[in-house]
């Protein structure tokens, strides 16, 4: 008599077999998701983009959006009265008393927009502008809110747009990042605000300088030293095949892949980066548009002329950074008015030089702190942060110039009317480059992540 496996005794025994297809499975979907982030190849977009690249000009510390883009009538006319209305948090240090602004505002441009005296250069490009007037975020503090605008989290270690941007579309120029940092702060988050978090590590910013200071410009290291390019070229060999063999023997690995590729570009680097990082070939009056050899527009000049430089150059997001000096919980006058005096003219010579060599159409500049001001005084002369209500401007990259959208209530403090989160202007930004929020996802942990986790709208108001 034949002996006859029942279905219950099939079952119990190929139990474990179950198990191997399935983490089989999962580790073929895993090795799926990443394997088109391996590398700094294009990818194909999801749809039409408005927009090859991101400037990102990060005014670290909130500058006042009531002192600057935002005009509140109701604000200057009320200076002194108290607010009629409670506080947003108790976290807040600040009075009731309602500060206005000490700068005089007028209208521009054939759209009429409204800009404060603080930023004349900028004010003559109004007409490229599209002035956002109701963001609002999360985080009273500068780390959180510093977290949230770079990465979409105010409190977990995720990848900064900058890394998204370089996974979902790669690099133009294959002999340079397609995300660079320029004098990126190390306090408020530091390298998590431009780091790849569980993205793979080639998609990492390359830092150049810290802390508002461009420093030298160079890409540290990079430098192949007194070594001839035979030498280092059998180097090279040898410290890759070292790596590729322990990967070989570790299987999948972020950090090994990550380290190897990141050897691969630092070597083509060295012929590329020194040519693009250099402004010796730049004509004398394009070095006059940004402020670069006079002080003090000279340090943040460089920093945006080397931006546009890195744009031409093919580079996909690049941000640009002030310190950590827009914090004026005192002083205000005399602290936004230095501020403004080292960025103003080099801003508005960026949209300028991009304008007139046809790059302003497809190159997105993106211009704002992590948070606005309040418009009641701290301390005798100052604002505390404001993330309820604040504004950001975006020029270029197919956004509708000369235009506003949104608004803060009538005093500036809490976005009221066509209200843009984060997480929408992170969405609309991924739009313009031709990617969608919802499809750009990586694999992590056991779910699928996002930048704009899962939230988040595109704002095609904004678009032309």
């Amino acid at each position: 008599m034949k002996n006859v496996t029942s279905r219950r005794q099939m079952l119990s025994a190929s139990a474990c077999g179950f198990g191997s297809l399935a983490l089989a499975d999962l580790m073929t979907r895993q090795a799926q998701a990443a394997t088109p982030s391996s590398s700094l190849a294009q990818p194909a977009t999801h749809h039409l983009p408005r927009a090859r690249r991101v400037i990102f000009l990060f005014m670290h510390g909130g500058p006042s959006h009531v002192d600057t883009f935002d005009y509140k009538p109701r604000l200057q006319a009320d200076d002194g009265k108290d607010l009629p209305y409670d506080l947003p948090t108790a976290a807040i240090d600040a009075k009731l008393k309602l500060l206005g602004s000490p700068w005089k505002f007028k209208q521009h441009g054939q759209s009429g927009l409204w800009c404060s005296e603080l930023m004349p250069h900028t004010a003559r490009h109004l007409d490229e502008m599209c002035i956002i007037k109701s963001l609002h975020s999360r985080g009273q503090s500068h780390g959180q809110a510093v977290s949230m605008l770079n990465t979409g989290s105010d409190n977990l270690v995720r990848p900064s747009v900058g890394s998204w941007l370089s996974y979902g579309l790669g690099t133009e120029n294959e002999d340079l990042p397609s995300f660079v940092a320029l004098a990126p702060s190390t306090g408020h988050g530091g390298p998590r605000n431009y780091g790849t978090a569980f993205l793979p590590a080639i998609h990492q910013a390359t830092a150049i300088g810290s802390n508002g200071k461009l420093g030298d410009a160079q890409v540290k290291y990079l430098n192949r030293g007194d070594l001839p390019p035979a030498e280092q070229n059998r180097q090279m060999d040898l410290l890759q095949t070292l790596n590729r063999r322990h990967l070989d023997r570790a299987g999948q690995d972020q950090q090994i892949e990550g380290a190897i590729e990141a050897y691969e570009l630092a070597f083509r680097m060295q012929q590329a980066a020194p040519q693009v990082l250099s402004l010796d070939e730049e004509p004398q009056h394009i070095l006059d548009l940004y402020g670069v050899g006079q002080e003090p527009t000279d340090n943040f000049g460089r920093s945006c002329l080397l931006a546009r430089r890195l744009a031409e150059a093919g580079v996909r997001f690049i941000q640009v950074s002030t310190g950590n000096v827009w914090d004026q919980h005192s002083n205000l006058k005399s602290g936004h008015e230095k501020n403004s005096l080292k960025t103003d003219q080099p801003v508005a010579g960026l949209i300028q030089d991009l304008k007139q060599r046809g790059m302003l159409e497809d190159t997105l500049i993106v211009w704002g702190g992590e948070f606005g001001r309040t418009p009641v005084v701290q301390g005798a002369n100052g604002r505390d942060h404001n993330p309820q209500g604040f504004t950001m401007w975006m020029a270029g990259g197919g956004v509708k110039g000369g235009t506003s959208y949104g608004e803060t209530d009538e005093f500036g403090y809490y976005s009221q009317q066509d209200r843009v989160h984060m997480h929408d202007l992170h969405a609309t930004i991924l739009h313009l480059m031709g990617l969608d929020h919802q499809r750009l996802t990586y694999r992590y942990a056991g779910r699928d992540f996002r930048l704009t986790d899962v939230a988040g709208r595109v704002v095609t108001e904004l678009f032309a």
